[in-house]
């Protein structure tokens, strides 16, 4: 019979001995090590990717800041106007207002001054005797008398045609523009042609007392002269009024050349614009 001491002694040898198979037996389970879960794990030391939710949360959030500083942007204005009607008026703001209002008000009347000043100066220049402007580029003339319009017509201006001459001399045939005075007037005008008439019909000039150099005819019934060498005239070639054909001079038909020539006299203002 064994003693107790020797019991335990066989029962330990027995948990020690290997099993039929020849494993060792398993220690018990709360000795048994945790083993990670299956699949691919994070590596050391990066951070786990965010999920959906929070994308989404970040996005609709950025999305919302937008559309409140749009929102901000457009109402300010507004805002600010509906604040200012709601809050009273300091009173540096009124000050300020009231100051701002005497200053523009003082250059109202400035201006105003001004105006009248230059009207008056203005009304000084018109003429108190008749007159006659020449529109150059519609080809209209005015007979005025002061500010009352006594006559308007057609007429023919400057063509700004370019010739040239062999010997290097050219003309440019337009219309001055400008203010000028009648410097005499005569009936049944005579032509006394310049040399670019002659060059430009390909003509021989003669000289200059030739008496191929005179014309008569030409010019119709009147001609005003308003200085150098330009003629308010009439003209062959009624067909082509209101055109730019003329070599400088202002070209009338017959009516209205009889009224201008009654209308101005010696020293009356030309103006050609």
């Amino acid at each position: 019979m064994m003693t107790p001491e020797q019991t335990s002694q066989t029962a330990a040898g027995a948990n020690n001995r290997p099993d039929d198979k020849g494993l060792t037996p398993s220690p018990p389970p709360e000795a048994q090590p945790v083993l990670p879960a299956a699949g691919p794990q994070p590596e050391a030391g990066r951070t786990p990717p965010p999920s959906r939710l929070g994308l989404r949360a970040a996005a609709y959030g950025l999305l919302t800041g937008f559309l409140f500083t749009l929102v901000t942007l457009f109402a300010a204005p507004v805002l600010r106007e509906w604040l200012f009607a709601i809050l009273p008026e300091s009173q540096f703001s009124l000050e300020t207002r009231n100051m701002e209002i005497a200053q523009l008000q003082r250059e109202v009347q400035q201006a105003g001054k001004r105006v009248a000043s230059l009207q008056r100066r203005m009304e000084a220049l018109v003429p108190r005797q008749p007159y006659v402007i020449v529109n150059s580029s519609g080809n209209r003339i005015y007979v005025m008398s002061g500010k009352k319009l006594l006559h308007e017509g057609i007429c023919s201006t400057g063509s700004y045609v370019l010739l040239k001459a062999q010997d290097d001399r050219q003309w440019i045939f337009s219309t001055p523009r400008g203010m000028f005075r009648v410097q005499g007037k005569v009936k049944n005008p005579v032509w006394r042609m310049p040399d670019w008439a002659f060059i430009e019909e390909g003509r021989p000039v003669p000289p200059p007392n030739s008496p191929e150099r005179f014309e008569r005819g030409v010019l119709g019934d009147y001609a005003l002269a308003f200085g150098n060498g330009y003629l308010i005239h009439g003209t062959l070639y009624q067909r082509l009024l209101g055109m730019p054909v003329t070599h400088g001079c202002v070209r009338l038909g017959d009516d209205d050349l009889r009224i201008v020539y009654q209308k101005l006299q010696l020293g009356s203002k030309v103006f050609v614009y």
